[in-house]
């Protein structure tokens, strides 16, 4: 499979050639007992992804993106192969990888502060460093106005916002997202991913990030990675070379529009696995 280095648009690569990529996917399967058949929910994955690199996952139902974003936040395990985060093997949970996912996961009895607070407690953080790293990253996604506020005052695009600042807050290496717009509506959901590329841009992290909207996809990443089912795997992987900041201009170019069609093509006219 041919190497990609991407860049941000000012002809920067996003980590040198030769540095041992931030996250590592080394022939990973992963199959479950169903009683009298096995499913393969991934068969035979290898991927790299640089420091500070923006990926996006993309495929048809089935196709294992969720179920390779549990194993890298160590919330599963492969059948076989490897997984690591700067050449460490990925054996478990871990502050430095956090995750966010579709549904908000606020803690309702906790203000806005005290949610993005909670991570930073656990890990016994004094209280005025927690003050501080919380209002920030309130700050930061816009939210200053409601960091007293309870979730259920809030809209869904807040929520999602406010999760995604408590992610920040506990300064994880990687950011691993399991379509955290795809509950909302279209007009939030954008606005929602120009704010998400402006935190990226501030507060640089590697981001791995599942969706079902090819032109989600797209705005968001360096590449796009698309998977295919039956069994899971990568089907291509399609360098984004786009500048960054990303702007309503950006998604309306003819060069946007090109890449769109490419991902879509390979998304939705896959040929089936060879037979073993």
């Amino acid at each position: 499979m041919t190497t990609h280095t991407p860049h941000d648009g000012t002809g920067a690569p996003w980590g040198a050639p030769d540095a041992e990529p931030k996250i590592r996917f080394r022939g990973v399967t992963r199959t479950f007992d169903l009683g009298r058949e096995e499913f393969v929910a991934l068969g035979g994955v290898d991927l790299d992804v640089a420091d500070q690199e923006f990926v996006t996952i993309v495929g048809p139902s089935g196709c294992g993106k969720s179920t390779m974003l549990n194993i890298l936040a160590g919330l599963d395990a492969p059948t076989t192969g490897e997984v690591t985060v700067d050449g460490v093997p990925v054996d478990g949970p871990s502050p430095d990888r956090g995750v966010i996912f579709q549904q908000y996961a606020l803690f309702p009895w906790l203000t806005v502060r005290k949610n993005v607070e909670f991570g930073l407690k656990v890990a016994g953080v004094g209280a005025a460093e927690r003050r501080a790293r919380a209002e920030h990253f309130i700050d930061l996604v816009g939210l200053t106005a409601f960091a007293d506020a309870y979730p259920k005052t809030l809209s869904g695009g807040m929520k999602q916002r406010c999760a995604i600042a408590r992610a920040y807050a506990v300064d994880p290496q990687v950011l691993l997202m399991d379509e955290p717009f795809g509950a909302l509506d279209a007009l939030t959901r954008v606005t929602l991913q120009e704010q998400l590329l402006q935190t990226w841009s501030q507060e640089r992290r590697t981001v791995a990030f599942i969706t079902h909207d090819v032109d989600e996809a797209v705005f968001l990443a360096n590449r796009v990675i698309v998977m295919a089912a039956r069994p899971g795997r990568i089907h291509e992987i399609v360098p984004v070379d786009l500048p960054y900041p990303r702007t309503e201009d950006v998604r309306l170019s003819p060069e946007f529009a090109e890449i769109r069609n490419r991902v879509r093509h390979a998304v939705y006219h896959q040929q089936a696995a060879p037979a073993a």
